[in-house]
């Protein structure tokens, strides 16, 4: 299919915090989202292919980083990397890769020249076919750092497949926290929609986050998940987001049948959970409608 010239509109759901059900919104919009691609952007824990269940398509590898690589059998032993390197990551010439920073000073230091910096192979990103179409994900090696690269990745490989078939979303499933991975998913976005849930850490969370997509002047609304748990809490974040001036697009009871639908693979759209499938609905509707 010929590429599109008009730019998709790209939403991503964080949240803050783990926990509060960014995934689950994920799942059902990839369901309820006509003529879209969807990003796993949480690469350090991906779990939105639990839901979607992809069948991979194609495979690249990720090179997040430059690892030293000693020549062994030129090294004289002669300490001097042992003695620069303040992780504690290099003696008698053998790299102890978990210690490791990869900050090179043990290959400038080396009076031998025999330290290189050789490209790392951190990770996999994947393009594949799931029952609601297409989707972007990747999995981060045990250990590896840079997972904001990752995030990148993952969004330009989704926004490019979604402008080569058309398509006029692309639906993020960001990281959680207000690191760089969640910069990562947020730069440039279209919209952001913000899980919460009405505890202490989900409101903190929520302010962090909000706090970040108004300094890169970023669209969020707010949907507050389970409010029912705790309503003083939901009173609380419905008084915050009046005063800043956020819309909050809805209120989702907490029932075990999200749970239930998770654990079966299904999204709350599929399992039809009672009181919950009709309020996301309403959320999804809230959050496309005016674009």
């Amino acid at each position: 299919m010929p590429e599109s010239s008009r730019m998709p509109k790209q939403l991503t759901i964080i949240s803050g915090k783990g926990g509060t059900g960014k995934t689950t919104f994920t799942a059902a919009f990839a369901q309820l989202t006509e003529n879209k691609v969807m990003a796993d952007c949480d690469v350090d824990a991906a779990d939105l292919h639990l839901v979607l269940a992809p069948e991979i398509q194609k495979t690249a590898p990720f090179y997040g980083s430059r690892t030293p690589v000693v020549d062994l059998e030129r090294c004289t032993r002669c300490g001097i990397c042992t003695q620069v390197c303040r992780f504690d990551a290099i003696h008698g010439g053998v790299l102890n890769l978990f210690a490791c920073d990869h900050c090179a000073l043990c290959m400038h230091a080396c009076p031998e020249n025999i330290i290189t910096m050789e490209e790392s192979h951190s990770g996999d990103w994947f393009i594949s076919n799931t029952r609601f179409g297409p989707m972007v994900h990747a999995r981060l090696g045990i250990a590896e750092e840079n997972s904001g690269k990752l995030v990148t990745v993952v969004r330009k490989e989704a926004l490019n497949l979604a402008k080569e078939q058309g398509a006029e979303w692309v639906i993020i499933d960001g990281p959680p926290g207000i690191g760089c991975p969640v910069t990562a998913a947020l730069t440039g976005v279209t919209r952001v929609l913000i899980i919460t849930e009405p505890t202490l850490s989900g409101i903190h969370d929520m302010e962090r986050v909000l706090s970040l997509t108004t300094h890169f002047n970023i669209p969020a609304q707010v949907c507050v998940n389970k409010y029912d748990i705790h309503p003083d809490n939901t009173r609380r974040i419905e008084s915050y987001c009046r005063q800043k001036g956020i819309e909050i697009v809805g209120k989702i009871p907490f029932d075990r049948g999200v749970i239930e639908a998770m654990v079966s693979g299904k999204t709350v759209m599929e399992a039809d959970v009672p009181g919950v499938a009709p309020a996301v609905r309403q959320v999804w509707e809230r959050v496309i409608g005016d674009w």
